[in-house]
């Protein structure tokens, strides 16, 4: 009997922590890395530094001096040079350390050693990100962040700088149009496309951005945020007739910068190489973010009228593309699928969008389409995403360089209310004016009578 209430005494509390930890791991993988996972990694990093990177090959010989200095003072044996660790730095997600390389060393061969050192260390996963010439960042993240995505609490801000997604090292993904002006965003039905379309219109609706919308989709998808478009187009005709109201906008502003740079009037468009951001803010335009949904809706023809005016809107689309940016006019192009088969003219207007978002399609040729021609390496992993992981994407950009993301949940009624509460941010352009969409008023909410009636009695 006494060994019984002794092993209940012992065994009882150790099964409930066991118990415990391991439900923490599986439900609450942050409270699980922060109470058992963190020291844990901690101390093997700790332990077992110097053996790890021995036997990742990434250690040099000492150099003579130090082989005569360790010589001189001491009699153990003079063993390989390892990167010189920095302060370990725990964060919610992982560890940050930075590492100082040996002499002869790059970066990319700590990243190729990044999977041996991840089962070393205990870790989910390890990214080297260069910092500067013999210096780079270790980041190790303890458990995968993009199973329950939880955005940092510090967000890059700033104008036209949207953060939309969480990376896959559980830094934000930010949508900075300054820098990437135009972007592709593909994906199947209920692949997360249109929430990842939801949090660029909530970004850019609290900033003093016009927003313009072609949703061929009768407005299903754009129509709840009208409150803060400047412009709604919801069919092909609309769109062919918006389109070219863009391009005079766009012919003016650079009119405008002709004026204001001296340049001769009679200079294309294509020979200026400034923009809006080089004149006086009190002269400065505002900025203009046209969203496209479903683009192919305006590929598809029917009759010969049709063809040419499709033809027309995508000359109009391409001309926006090779211009808009100087100009301050950005495209956000959205659709399942976006090939050459679609018609003319679509190839060319995909080589003029530099980001690249692909979420997941019913296809490989169409993750090709989105990532093969900037990292052909990226399309496997796109491929790869599961059904059951809804705005999970793989994003790319011109340089090659290519990562997983995954977007937050955002309800299109919180969307559509952080429209409806900025709708006084919405600019004035008198061009878009008579594509301006009306917006449904709201009912108001009913007052209860101060004196409650009573019934009367004969």
């Amino acid at each position: 009997m006494t060994d019984l209430v002794t092993l209940l005494e012992v065994g009882g509390p150790v099964a409930a922590l066991g118990g415990g930890a391991a439900y923490a791991r599986t439900r609450h993988p942050g409270i699980y890395w922060s109470t058992v996972g963190l020291p844990v990694s901690t101390a093997r990093l700790l332990g077992s530094y110097n053996s790890v990177m021995e036997a990742c090959g990434l250690t040099v010989a000492p150099s003579r001096l130090r082989v005569l200095a360790v010589k001189a003072t001491t009699r153990r044996e003079v063993r390989p040079v390892p990167p010189r660790r920095g302060i370990i730095r725990p964060t919610t997600t992982g560890l940050r350390l930075r590492l100082r390389l040996a002499p002869g060393q790059e970066p990319a061969d700590v990243a190729t050693s990044a999977e041996r050192l991840r089962h070393a260390w205990g870790v989910h996963a390890v990214y080297v990100t260069p910092v500067k010439p013999g210096v780079i960042d270790l980041r190790l993240v303890g458990f995968d962040v993009l199973r329950k995505v939880r955005m940092p609490r510090k967000l890059p801000a700033g104008l036209l700088k949207v953060p939309v997604a969480l990376r896959e090292d559980a830094t934000a993904f930010v949508r900075d149009y300054r820098t990437v002006p135009h972007g592709l965003t593909l994906g199947a039905t209920l692949s997360g496309k249109s929430m990842y379309l939801r949090h660029l219109i909530a970004g850019l609706a609290r900033q003093p951005v016009a927003l313009v919308g072609i949703d061929c989709k009768r407005g299903v998808e754009l129509a709840p945020f009208a409150a803060r478009l400047s412009a709604l187009a919801t069919d092909p005709e609309q769109a062919a007739a918006l389109l070219p109201v863009l391009i005079e906008e766009m012919e003016d502003r650079y009119d405008l910068i002709k004026a204001r740079q001296g340049i001769a009037p009679d200079t294309p468009d294509e020979e200026i190489t400034s923009d809006i951001w080089g004149l006086p803010e009190h002269e400065r335009p505002v900025p203009v973010v046209l969203f496209v949904d479903e683009v192919a809706e305006l590929f598809l023809v029917a009759t010969k009228k049709d063809e040419q005016r499709r033809d027309e809107m995508v000359t109009q689309l391409i001309r926006l593309a090779q211009l808009g940016r100087a100009a301050g006019i950005y495209l956000e192009i959205c659709g399942q699928r976006f090939g050459a088969e679609l018609g003319k003219g679509a190839t060319m207007l995909r080589a003029q969008l530099t980001g690249r978002v692909c979420h997941r399609v019913n296809d490989e040729a169409s993750a090709k389409m989105a990532l093969g021609d900037i990292a052909p390496e990226a399309v496997a992993a796109a491929c790869a995403i599961a059904p059951e992981q809804p705005g999970l994407a793989v994003i790319g950009d011109a340089s090659g360089g290519w990562s997983r993301v995954r977007t937050p949940y955002l309800s299109l009624a919180e969307a559509a209310e952080t429209c409806h509460t900025s709708a006084h941010l919405a600019p004035d352009l008198p061009a878009l004016q008579p594509f301006r969409p009306a917006v449904p008023v709201r009912p108001g909410k009913s007052l209860a009578p101060v004196v409650r009636p009573q019934p009367t009695t004969g």
